[in-house]
């Protein structure tokens, strides 16, 4: 039985299904029996499922396609995600979308019918329902719908990296974001304003909520809508990519009474995500966690989230000052952003609490010599900063198509100037349906800590320079970005270009 699991599995990963075989199921009953048909042969359907002695299953199977079932097993992730690859709605995007009225009149005559159509039957609300079923299928981070002279491109953020799914006619652009600023709660009727606004939504079983913002361009308005899958805010530290004495240091610092924490690196990086994470790790029975946020990106239960509010007059700094007198044990600040909010933070630690934050930097001295730039004391920095973590994002490489490839002369120096080794020859992807022919499937975590130990604290008060810190860190055992990102090339979890682009500081 292992055998033919492994059969089926490998086949699900290396032949596309046919289409012929495709149009016999449709998706919805493909989902409910996890089952996905790869081949039409006479009066046979040959069917990979997840569990092939469902007999109730193989007669609904036999019963709709009016064919013969020749059921393979596999395991339920790989058939899943098989039906999510090979079941697009691309063309039924299409048909919706062709469906609406191409002559409406006026931007206001368009924006008016779609604020009456609300339905979730109307054409314009089932192709955006389409378009966001896609991209949670295809494990997309953002959705961008951009005018162009010509039409409207939409584009999918996909493991850090966008990618053209398909345009739509430039005449139904309005309608479409229209329908998205309903549901966000935006002013339908503004077109030249900056807006911003949030919905939920339902895909594949999860509730996704999405974060919408919109701006004018030369050919009209563009969207982009960032979707946050509740799912991915419960990874646990061990799930990030940390190398495991890295992984030690971070949760040593997590058990520090007071103190702070911060986390740095550019948009995308994943600061958030290791944020959630921490506190995931904290006490929140005896201890009282309060975050300020902005945006609060996902929800937790026990833990006193509060969204900054500018116009409301609530914003880092005030949110930081005012919740100082609610007791809290633990604070989380969404970022530190100026000389104010760095400050209070740098008290807070210094009076019994323990601080967790994100600040823009490029490295971790590099936030350091961030903090003294915003007006902090050396002293203070000295006595209250716990340590840093600098990060950025990586591509994996596909393991469905990943072969031994020479690289670069630049790629083999790059490794050798990090691991002191000799290897001209890395694990690559070659681009399979699996991966979207990019050679990569998900993301993991590079990682760079430093530790405020005794001896940092005193080159600090001393005025030493960023390069005296970084080395001394290294000499104590700290593992530059570049370095962690080259032992992940070594184990065959990513690739030296990607580390080359993504982690180096310059």
């Amino acid at each position: 039985m292992t055998e033919s699991i492994e059969e089926a599995q490998s086949s699900l990963r290396k032949n596309a299904p046919e289409p012929e075989a495709l149009q016999m199921i449709p998706e919805a009953m493909a989902r409910k029996h996890v089952a996905i048909p790869i081949s039409k042969t006479g009066n046979i359907l040959r069917v990979v499922m997840a569990n092939p002695t469902d007999i109730f299953a193989l007669e609904a199977l036999a019963s709709w396609s009016q064919m013969r079932i020749e059921p393979e097993e596999a395991a339920a992730e790989e058939v899943l995600d098989a039906i999510d690859f090979n079941y697009r709605a691309y063309d039924e995007i299409q048909q919706k979308i062709s469906s609406i009225s191409s002559d409406e009149g006026s931007d206001g005559d368009a924006a008016a019918k779609v604020r009456l159509d609300t339905s979730m039957d109307a054409p314009v609300s089932q192709a955006l329902t389409l378009i966001v079923d896609e991209a949670v299928k295809a494990r997309a981070s953002d959705i961008h719908l951009q005018p162009g002279e010509e039409a409207l491109r939409v584009r999918y953020r996909i493991d850090g990296a966008l990618h053209d799914m398909f345009s739509l006619p430039l005449t139904t652009a309005t309608a479409l974001i229209s329908r998205i600023k309903v549901l966000a709660q935006m002013n339908i009727a503004d077109h030249h304003r900056p807006q911003d606004g949030q919905f939920t939504v339902k895909a594949k079983g999860r509730a996704i909520d999405v974060r919408v913002g919109s701006i004018a361009t030369v050919h009209g308005e563009m969207a982009t809508l960032r979707l946050l899958d509740k799912s991915r805010a419960t990874l646990s530290l061990s799930e990030l990519g940390f190398l495991p004495d890295t992984l030690v240091k971070f949760e040593d610092m997590l058990k520090v009474s007071y103190g702070i924490i911060l986390v740095s690196g550019p948009t995308g990086a994943g600061k958030t995500t290791t944020l959630y994470a921490a506190v995931n790790t904290l006490d929140r029975i005896e201890r009282n966690i309060i975050t300020v946020e902005d945006p609060v990106e996902y929800r937790f239960e026990k833990i006193n989230q509060i969204q900054v509010n500018p116009r409301a007059g609530l914003t880092f700094a005030s949110g930081l000052r005012s919740i100082l007198r609610l007791d809290p044990d633990i604070i989380l600040i969404g970022e530190i952003r100026d000389a104010e909010t760095a400050n209070i933070a740098i008290q807070s630690a210094l009076t019994g609490h323990l601080v967790l934050s994100s600040i823009h930097a490029n490295d971790t001295v590099g936030v350091v010599l961030r903090l003294l730039d915003l007006g902090v004391e050396p002293f203070l920095v000295s006595s209250a900063l716990i340590g840093v973590i600098a990060q950025r994002m990586v591509r994996r490489i596909c393991p469905n198509c990943s072969s031994p490839t020479e690289v670069s002369s630049a790629e083999s120096m790059a490794y050798k100037q990090e691991m002191q080794e000799e290897k001209d020859t890395f694990m690559y992807g070659s681009g399979c349906k699996n991966c979207s022919n990019t050679g990569y499937r998900g993301r993991t975590g590079v990682f760079e800590i430093l530790n405020n130990t005794e001896e940092i604290k005193t080159m600090l008060l001393k005025g030493a320079t960023a390069g005296e810190i970084r080395e001394r860190a290294i000499k104590e055992g700290m593992i530059p970005l570049a370095k962690d990102g080259m032992i992940k090339v070594k184990e065959n979890m990513t690739t030296p270009s990607e580390i080359i682009r993504n982690a180096y500081t310059g």
